[in-house]
């Protein structure tokens, strides 16, 4: 492998003690005073681990977790490489156990995504350790509400993305194959409200306008926008109504959400989505929503840091694969903006958001010492 690889394995205690130290620091995304307790040990544990004149700037935020941003003191012309975390999770506090079962652990937010934040860090620290001068300026973006869809720490992110070179996004990778990301679909959230006329089902049924029923038919409408083979899918995963089974429905709601793969199709879906028409004339319609995280489109410059990525791997004796996401991340954001992005770079494992979430904590060092290498590949140029 090499002197980086070495010197995380030797230090894999620490790390696990690290890693521990930040699961059981449960932080669900709407429970601010835990994100933020989470998000003082974190700051504990970069300012313990890192060595440099660091300059941190807190977001404080009212009703979600503090964003933060730690840059060096010191300008620098060497490249600038912004490394992308959250710290928030989408587990109430004590709904998973932390548990390790040979070289897996298993816990909350282990896997999505406070491993891959850790990564980052040891990362930089074990190229402290090799040289006196680093040729590149870390720049670490710590969010605390990606899981509920990054409305506060949107703006932060892309602020903070405008002033890097390139952008690490420390999600973990693919489950199955451990590939990076170098797309994702954009996410859109919608919400339809139909107004109708209430009225007796057995009395006065033909008085009434069903919204329900009106509803129902838009769902149809929106379902078939599917397709597959442009990688457009459109779901409507919640809807309610109603009050009484006797009683023809007033109103009814519908929670729609909608995944791209191009900015064209986002935009041709929003047209249809702001432009529904009631099929009745006396219901009315209601739709708000916007396309919540853009997709991230691969570019030429987010090709080329997958191409040192590779280049890397092949050098650290494994085989780095590429492959697109349906869910989005914060890198979505960076992406938009032209900047190289390349997601994934956490640490292999499975189970986001599921039950059986966890990481291969024996892939640590390897997939660490992937990120620090890829660095000193940028710093060459």
């Amino acid at each position: 492998m090499s002197a980086i690889y070495d010197y995380l394995e030797q230090n894999k205690d620490r790390i696990k003690e690290d890693l521990l130290e930040l699961v059981k620091a449960e932080s669900p995304s709407h429970r601010k005073e835990k994100v933020d307790n989470c998000g003082n040990i974190l700051k504990e544990i970069f300012q313990n681990r890192l060595n440099g004149n660091w300059k941190l700037e807190n977001f404080n935020r009212e009703l979600t977790g503090d964003h933060f941003l730690f840059t060096l003191e010191e300008p620098s012309p060497k490249p600038r490489i912004l490394f992308l975390s959250h710290f928030d999770t989408v587990w109430e506090v004590g709904a998973l156990p932390i548990i390790e079962k040979g070289d897996d652990i298993y816990g909350p937010g282990v896997f999505d995504m406070k491993a891959g934040l850790l990564s980052s860090i040891w990362a930089v620290r074990s190229l402290q350790q090799q040289m006196e001068e680093l040729p590149f300026s870390p720049v670490y973006l710590f969010t605390a509400d990606e899981e509920i869809g990054s409305k506060t720490s949107r703006s932060v992110i892309e602020e903070a993305a405008k002033t890097c070179d390139a952008v690490f996004v420390m999600e973990p990778p693919v489950s199955e194959s451990f590939a990076l990301k170098t797309e994702r679909k954009g996410v859109g959230r919608y919400t339809l409200e139909v107004k109708g006329v209430s009225s007796h089902a057995g009395n006065h049924h033909e008085d009434g306008v069903s919204a329900i029923y009106e509803l129902a038919q838009q769902i149809i409408t929106l379902e078939e926008l599917t397709n597959y083979n442009k990688g457009t899918t459109v779901n409507v995963g919640v809807i309610k109504g109603g009050t009484s089974s006797n009683v023809v429905s007033a109103s009814a709601v519908a929670e729609i959400d909608f995944r791209v793969t191009s900015t064209d199709e986002a935009d041709k879906l929003i047209e249809v989505l702001e432009n529904l028409h009631p099929l009745h004339p006396d219901a009315e319609l209601s739709i708000t929503g916007e396309l919540n995280r853009p997709p991230m489109e691969k570019s030429q410059g987010s090709d080329q840091l997958y191409q040192k990525a590779k280049l890397v791997g092949k050098r650290l004796g494994f085989d780095i694969q590429e492959a697109k996401a349906g869910g989005g991340s914060d890198g979505n954001f960076t992406a938009a903006l032209g900047i190289p992005t390349l997601d994934g770079l956490g640490i292999p494992g499975d189970g986001p958001h599921a039950i059986h979430e966890h990481i291969h904590f024996d892939r640590f060092s390897e997939r660490c010492a992937l990120v620090a290498e890829l660095c000193l590949e940028i710093g060459k140029n």
